[in-house]
């Protein structure tokens, strides 16, 4: 019998790789779903003295956490959950995060956790954490003040301080004795993580159609509340799978995401943007992954080489401290060069002060950079998406009208002046 043709064999390998892919975002979105964090209670009982320790957004040193011994869980809300209890504890004008947390708390749907951090990320999670040592009084509470000085050194200092406070808190919770072995193993598993994540985002960025934002963010949603070993296994098959897996190229607007790296948006309006017509090359969605660019250089104390990464190697974030005057008009266009975008949604919770308070200075550099740009709000029980279905369909429009208009014109320019350019 002769062989099977190329066109035989390409097609069960195309359809092996669609399961594969699809039954690994069905786990990320199981995990997601789950506001019982159901993985992270059975994770505790498959050995006896474990522990958990929650984080809210935007950054935490998971790696610290890891390596006392506990899972880090992300608490990043309740969704679409209904706010009851909640609100009684918030004024009305502050962003929804919060009040859903406290709801989560209320309900007893974080019970499982021995720990909490409160980065300071605005006013609202800093009040949050004295809360919480009223709600959770068994729980270890932390307020984590990430560094906000101009002087490096000073920065680094401080910040190595933080985090020997966290790993001596932690680490009297769970028993653990760490040592530098301990703590560089972790700083390890996570580079690799870090690494795992720009390699996704990279392959989004260079073929946004192979790895849908909807995916991606599942599957970085997943990682908030599973070891991270067990997140490396799985990204990895989907990274092979979605190369497998051939999916065919829209003719969509190419986007930068910015301003929901606190409050997440619902899943549903990531979903509306891209089918709306354009592709999510480039976002700020969960930054706590990638936070630190790069690796942590292996060497000396391992807190103080964590602590120079994120001083030395940290994105730009409305979370920390911006040196340089300039750096806010610069970031947005370094970024759509980077991403290779056509245009930039500026997608912000409602009540979101670091944000809002940053969004004008970031689109007046889009904006003098000649960037197409849009702006709206959102909240995380946000249901109704058609305003922004015809408002990024509308953008993408504009944007490939626009694009197409310049290139026609560069053509014509190129034919009145010649091959190179000059008259």
């Amino acid at each position: 019998m002769s062989p099977p043709t190329p066109t035989s064999q390409a097609a069960p390998r195309s359809s092996a790789a669609s399961r594969q892919r699809a039954s690994i975002v069905a786990w990320a979105r199981d995990r997601y779903e789950d506001l019982e964090l159901g993985s992270v209670r059975e994770w505790l009982a498959q050995e006896p003295g474990r522990k958990a320790c929650g984080y809210l957004p935007v950054y935490v040193p998971r790696e610290v956490i890891h390596a006392a011994g506990m899972l880090p869980v992300g608490i990043h809300g309740g969704g679409s959950m209904e706010i009851i209890r909640g609100d009684a504890w918030y004024q009305s004008y502050i962003c929804h995060l919060p009040r859903s947390v406290v709801e989560l708390g209320l309900t007893g749907r974080l019970d499982c956790l021995s720990a909490m951090l409160f980065p300071s990320t605005c006013d609202v999670i800093r009040n949050l954490s004295g809360m919480w040592q009223i709600l959770s009084p068994q729980t270890w509470v932390r307020y984590v003040d990430l560094p906000q000085v101009n002087d490096p050194e000073r920065a680094v200092e401080f910040w190595t301080g933080e985090l020997r406070h966290i790993l001596s808190g932690l680490t009297a919770l769970t028993g653990k004795v760490v040592d530098d072995e301990a703590l560089w193993a972790s700083i390890a598993v996570y580079n690799e993580m870090r690494a795992l994540i720009e390699e996704l985002y990279a392959v989004r960025r260079d073929e946004p159609w192979r790895v849908p934002s909807e995916e991606l963010y599942l599957l970085l949603r997943a990682g908030e509340v599973v070891p991270v070993e067990e997140w490396l296994v799985r990204a990895r098959e989907y990274l092979e799978a979605s190369a497998a897996d051939k999916n065919r190229p829209r003719d969509n607007a190419r986007v930068v995401l910015t301003g929901a790296f606190c409050e997440q948006p619902p899943l549903g309006l990531i979903m509306t943007i891209e089918r709306a017509g354009c592709y999510i090359v480039d976002d700020d969605l969960l930054l706590g992954n990638r936070m630190i660019r790069g690796p942590v250089a292996q060497g000396g104390d391992p807190l103080v080489a964590l602590a120079r990464a994120l001083l030395h190697q940290h994105r730009t974030t409305s979370v920390l401290y911006e040196p340089d005057p300039t750096g806010k008009a610069r970031e947005i266009p370094e970024r759509v060069e980077a991403a290779r975008a056509d245009g930039v949604i500026f997608a912000a919770p409602s009540f979101c002060d670091p944000a809002l308070l940053d969004r004008p200075m970031l689109r007046d550099g889009a904006e003098k950079a000649g960037i197409p740009c849009i702006a709206f709000k959102y909240a995380e029980n946000t249901g109704q998406f058609q305003q922004f279905r015809e408002q990024a369909g509308t953008f993408s429009d504009s944007i490939k009208l626009w694009v197409g208009t310049r290139a026609e014109q560069g053509r014509v320019e190129r034919g009145r002046t010649g091959a190179g350019g000059e008259p």
